[in-house]
């Protein structure tokens, strides 16, 4: 007889900056009277921004739906200094919860363009942390999201050149790329340590281990949240037989289980832990067993709130 199994990976649930941007907004809530507005999603969790909002939080694409002189919180992804202008011409109240390893790239790029180098961002187009970082140094910063790009650009000056990447992609691609890019620009510099948050890598670290042992690999985490996307991504090529991502056991298809014995469970880093308890709870019903936990590290790093949070 065939045994089944769930295996879990963790860590599971919130990473550090993702934990001080949620508590930002609830502890924001609770310390003023008046509306608390975030700009764009907290974070890349949409469970994580409806539970915000039923408590109160107003959320915004742009600052002009904010009224003049209210209290608007920024997401961990990070806002361009266009933002912070902005805000402060409308004598908004600001609580800035940028991730601290987002804001760490941000200073990196402003540095960088201090140097007088051009800076080559590994990247998505459009997600909000390439927005904001490219608006550190608009001018001399170019987006590059595949290894196929490197053969592409165009630089001013081939020995003036170092490189920055989004904190949430995928560790072995953007390795690749860079590869690339040293091969093509011998003199390019390095950032004074990796970009890509730790959570990041040791979610996918994780999930290279599950795969190898699990015939369909489960991601719970939103669509548009960069890091859970690529967990499904380096999931299938560490050789799951299939891996998909959901954003809640109630997305969980059942003909993926058939013919499956081992299944993989892990997930983002904004996703609540109830999350990964209904998917575990919903693979139960289907008639698997208990999951094992399969611990391959644990996270203990913890950031203080913002400033204006801490009186």
């Amino acid at each position: 007889m065939v045994t089944k199994r769930i295996l879990l990976a963790v860590p599971r649930g919130y990473c550090a900056g993702v934990d001080r941007a949620v508590h930002s907004v609830e502890k924001a809530l609770a310390a003023f009277e008046s509306t608390v507005f975030v700009r764009k999603q907290i974070v890349h969790n949409r469970h994580v921004v409806e539970t915000l909002q039923r408590a109160g939080a107003v959320f915004v694409n742009e600052l002009d739906e904010v009224p003049a002189g209210a209290t608007v919180v920024f997401s961990a992804h990070g806002v361009s200094p266009l933002v912070h202008e902005d805000a402060t011409r409308r004598g908004l109240k600001t609580i800035d919860a940028t991730c601290p390893l987002v804001a760490k790239v941000h200073n990196e790029a402003r540095r960088f363009s201090r140097q007088g180098l051009q800076i080559l961002l590994i990247g998505h187009a459009g997600h909000e942390e390439v927005e904001g970082t490219t608006g550190e140094a608009p001018d001399d910063i170019i987006l590059l999201e595949h290894p196929d790009d490197v053969a592409k650009i165009q630089v001013r000056d081939s020995e003036k050149l170092a490189w920055l990447s989004q904190t949430t992609l995928s560790v072995d691609e953007t390795a690749e790329t860079v590869a690339a890019l040293r091969k093509r620009f011998p003199a390019l510099v390095d950032p004074p340590s990796g970009d890509i948050c730790y959570a990041t890598q040791n979610r996918q670290e994780a999930v290279k281990q599950l795969a190898g042992e699990s015939d369909l690999v489960i991601v719970v985490g939103s669509a548009n949240s960069s890091n859970s996307v690529r967990l499904v991504e380096v999931a299938r090529h560490a050789g799951a037989k299939a891996a998909y991502r959901v954003d809640s056991a109630d997305e969980i298809d059942p003909g993926w289980l058939h013919g499956v014995n081992t299944i993989g469970v892990t997930s983002g880093a904004s996703v609540p832990e109830e999350l990964v308890q209904e998917v575990l709870e919903e693979l139960q019903h289907c008639g698997f067993p208990e999951a094992e936990e399969a611990v391959f590290v644990r996270e203990s790093l913890a950031f203080a709130l913002p400033d204006e949070l801490r009186s």
